[in-house]
């Protein structure tokens, strides 16, 4: 099992991992009989361990057409709904549509679905973008405005805002993106062991209705995030 650090849903403190996704892959390992052996990297060496290893599982990630054949999925543990936060100190940065991030340096992971997210649809020029190992960098570099721009999630900003003593003021969303909207998932690579992977399948199906997942998904969120109403109340 490879995943990275990235709170809420994976979380790394005193040797033991833990967070909201996480206790979603732990309830379905126990329904399939399965004792995790956990490994934590940075985003880009955990998915090339995961895409070239088989038998290993990765959480969570974007099921993205690059990524769909490589890989099995065996079922959702996150839903993100990705903006654009700028500091709300930065009143240099304006922001009213996509193209407008241009001109601006944006943080982003290796090997994240941002970063072709960004390369390939926003158009972001490469002079103008800075990829990091994890999530963790990102927000420390940002945190010191060493980056324009970043994209999170608003409901998974807490513990980094924590962590750099910074308040939900201090930070403001500026653009959500409709394509940055999407379940994130647990996935093992294309040619793994068959009867693994149905055990696996199997487990997930037993654990659909648990309130583990359900907290994960978030089916109280209605709307979208490109709603200003939305973006204003969160």
């Amino acid at each position: 099992m490879v995943l990275e650090v990235s709170p809420p849903h994976q979380t790394f403190d005193n040797g033991q991992v833990a967070g909201l996704s996480t206790e979603v892959v732990e309830l379905m390992l126990q329904q399939a009989g399965l004792q995790p052996r956990y490994e934590v990297y940075p985003w880009a060496r955990a998915f090339r361990l995961a895409a070239s290893t088989p038998n290993v599982l990765i959480y969570n990630m974007a099921r993205t057409p690059e990524r769909e054949g490589q890989f099995d999925w065996i079922g959702k543990v996150a839903r993100y709904q990705f903006g654009l936060l700028k500091l709300t100190s930065r009143n240099d940065i304006k922001v009213q549509q996509l193209s407008d991030i241009h001109g601006y340096v944006v943080g982003a992971q290796r090997e994240d679905f941002a970063v072709e997210w960004l390369k390939n649809v926003a158009k972001q020029p490469a002079n103008r973008l800075q990829l990091q190992p994890d999530v963790v960098e990102t927000w420390r570099l940002f945190a010191k405005g060493k980056l324009d721009l970043m994209i999170d999630d608003p409901n998974a900003i807490q513990a980094m805002l924590d962590k750099h003593q910074l308040t939900r003021a201090d930070v403001q969303f500026v653009l959500f993106v409709p394509e940055l909207e999407l379940y994130s998932w647990i996935a093992i690579k294309k040619g793994s062991d068959p009867a693994l992977v149905l055990r696996l399948r199997q487990a997930y199906a037993q654990i659909e209705g648990s309130p583990q997942l359900q907290k994960v998904l978030r089916p109280e969120l209605t709307g979208t995030l490109t709603d200003p109403a939305f973006a204003q109340a969160h």
